[in-house]
């Protein structure tokens, strides 16, 4: 018998105006809801990014102290704040890491793409076997886009990426609690996190956006147990409900959490 929680949010998913997809793993089970279906990954696929970029860091192949000039030709809009800042600057891998995630800065993720090696990030995928997980073109390549290529990811590849981030033992602890305090700087909380008392708990989230698409991922901890959710939603005719259909899922997570409804 499905769980009420699994009831409630089936009920949120049919009054949503796109196709959803959900995936969410508890500290007392887990389920999933069309959560091994292909989606545009939209900014979701920066969470793979963030990974690798670790990984690498990890293994001595880069330093996040390393230097990028940012040059001014290739900077790119949709997200993120590099586009529109001085000609002569100069930042930190972390800092692109930071801008990436935080702001969901897509030159910063191109120039990541271009250091780590596309091949290096999906090999990543591969080692972790997402079986979804495709990163084909930088964010923002309309010649790419034009011929047809996307970015690919579903639920059930982000929640294994969440956990992989969180509690994984291919990262060190220092490495670790380094990319949960990416996530908790969060800048875009109007899906997951919205109706949630960050006061409360620890959140740390990555939202996704294109026309039609909404996409929002995130790691909620309370006290000794830790959620890892997944909302990927497209085919929407307008962004609102599919905002409001991540936030009240969200705030059904939160209230399992931290009052034991199921």
């Amino acid at each position: 018998m499905k769980n009420v929680l699994e009831y409630k949010i089936r009920d949120i998913m049919v009054r949503c105006k796109g196709r959803v997809s959900v995936a969410v793993e508890l500290p007392s089970h887990s389920f999933h809801i069309d959560g091994d279906r292909s989606y545009s990954a939209a900014s979701l696929i920066k969470i793979p990014i963030l990974l690798e970029a670790f990984r690498q860091a990890q293994e001595g192949e880069i330093s996040l102290s390393d230097m990028v000039t940012i040059p001014k030709e290739g900077r790119v809009g949709g997200a993120g704040v590099l586009v529109s800042l001085s000609d002569h600057l100069t930042l930190t891998v972390e800092d692109l890491v930071t801008l990436m995630i935080i702001v969901s800065d897509n030159t910063a993720s191109n120039l990541l793409i271009e250091r780590l090696g596309s091949n290096a990030i999906q090999q990543l995928c591969h080692t972790l076997k997402l079986k979804h997980t495709r990163l084909l073109r930088k964010l923002m390549d309309l010649e790419a886009m034009e011929q047809g290529l996307n970015n690919y990811t579903s639920a059930l590849d982000i929640i294994s990426c969440l956990k992989v981030l969180d509690i994984g033992t291919e990262y060190s602890q220092t490495n670790r609690k380094k990319m949960l305090h990416i996530l908790q700087q969060q800048q875009f909380d109007t899906k997951l996190p919205s109706r949630i008392d960050r006061e409360a708990v620890y959140i740390g989230n990555k939202t996704g956006e294109l026309p039609g698409v909404e996409h929002d991922c995130a790691i909620i901890k309370f006290r000794e147990k830790t959620a890892y959710i997944a909302v990927l939603i497209d085919e929407l005719g307008e962004s609102d409900s599919g905002k409001d259909t991540i936030a009240q899922i969200g705030k059904l997570i939160y209230d399992f959490l931290i009052k034991g409804n199921s």
